[in-house]
């Protein structure tokens, strides 16, 4: 039974604070990002040589109670994938690639829509709620309607008219959100402290952070039990990124690793706020976003200081890209790896370019990028090099279009 006895919370200016009972750090949430700790030990980790095929392979280190899990959905067990065209592509011959384009949305913010549908269920909560620019919005409609359940959604009124339709679609009550994201996500806040809904926000809710961290542990054993060199993880909000940190963490602590992988986060050029803290060494300074990934523009990270904590921790650094740079990102991925991404979902891989070229990643390294999302629910910003051929039904001209 995975029980946590332990929480930090860590503060906007990378402080901590230890506490040995986790109800003690709950109700002191609000002064920063709180992470359960558990009794570490191999015991907790699942068996060699099993498949990894769910999520709910790692309970043990889940903050949940025995029992039957009753979430519908399937969730984990996304593939680590070595493309040989993307290897030769980039000279990088030790690229993996995790997709977590494959789950039920298509998205990484599926894993803790899971854990946290599976908390409220066996809690007895019938409405949960959240803020998001999208991806977290849809995933947690589809997922409260699989399991039967009221999702109140709050987002910044220039959300993609895809995504939202989704939403709808999945029976949610939604609330476009003028001024935007951040907006969004207070208020959501307060809606669910004022009626007791039960809070899905990732930079809020602890046990997002542990359903997310199951990345890395899926990562080590898809590595036959070994970590990379390297880690390249997207950062809008931050609790993707410092989720991947926290579950290396936890492999050390578990005896399974003596070491943790570098983790080189990976923002917009249009929102970067911290990136900017991260080489000025000063306090965070809010940003308004401008930039096509949506999924990683958020101009005030509510998670700022455990991410820059877990940044410096594991000896990595920061890189922007630019619109153009995911535009490409996008069409390498699909073309040379038959990966399709959203821009925020291709981030990562866009920022590994940049990084391999300026000499920050070395091309012998070990190196995992993330793929976060899926282009089918954001195609809006995909720009093709290739146009369709207009042509008679006749296969002459098929012959002359190929230069056959």
């Amino acid at each position: 039974m995975g029980k946590p006895v332990g929480a930090t919370i860590v503060r906007d200016d990378t402080s901590e604070i230890v506490f040995d009972n986790p109800d003690e750090a709950l109700a002191q949430g609000e002064q920063g990002r709180i992470a359960f700790q558990f009794a570490y030990g191999s015991d907790l980790l699942p068996p060699a040589g099993e498949p990894v095929t769910s999520m709910w392979r790692y309970r043990d280190l889940l903050p949940l109670a025995d029992g039957p899990i009753r979430y519908p959905l399937a969730i984990g067990g996304t593939p680590l994938l070595a493309s040989p065209r993307l290897r030769s592509k980039l000279n990088a011959p030790n690229l993996w690639l995790k997709d977590e384009t494959r789950t039920p949305t298509g998205s990484n913010k599926d894993r803790a829509t899971a854990l946290v549908v599976e908390s409220a269920l066996r809690a007895g909560n019938t409405t949960v709620t959240c803020a998001s620019t999208g991806n977290v919005a849809v995933s947690l409609a589809v997922g409260a309607a699989a399991a039967g359940l009221r999702a109140i959604i709050f987002v910044p009124a220039e959300v993609a008219d895809s995504k939202l339709t989704l939403m709808l679609l999945a029976g949610a009550t939604v609330f476009k959100v003028q001024v935007g994201y951040d907006a969004a996500f207070k208020l959501s806040r307060a809606a669910a402290r004022e009626f007791g809904w039960y809070d899905r926000n990732t930079g809020y809710n602890p046990v997002t952070l542990d359903a997310k961290k199951t990345v890395a542990l899926e990562i080590w054993e898809q590595l036959g039990r070994e970590v990379p060199d390297t880690v390249v993880c997207p950062v809008g909000d931050g609790p993707t990124l410092s989720a991947i940190a926290k579950g290396f963490d936890e492999l050390v602590a578990c005896g399974a690793t003596s070491r943790i992988p570098r983790i080189i986060a990976v923002q917009a050029e249009g929102c970067q706020p911290l990136k900017t803290a991260w080489e000025t060494g000063g306090p965070l300074q809010a940003v308004e976003p401008n930039t096509i990934a949506d999924g990683i523009a958020v101009g005030d990270p509510v998670s700022a200081g455990m991410v820059l904590r877990d940044v410096r921790k594991s000896g990595g650094a920061f890189v922007a890209v630019s619109d153009d740079d995911l535009r490409r990102a996008m069409e390498t991925l699909a073309s040379n790896g038959g990966l399709l991404a959203e821009p925020a979902g291709a981030s990562a891989f866009a920022g590994l370019s940049q990084a391999l070229d300026s000499g920050l990643i070395d091309r012998a390294e070990r190196v995992v990028a993330l793929v976060t999302g899926t282009a089918m629910k954001n195609l809006g910003e995909a720009r093709p090099s290739k146009a369709a051929m207009t042509i008679s039904a006749d296969l002459a001209r098929v012959r002359h279009a190929l230069g056959l």
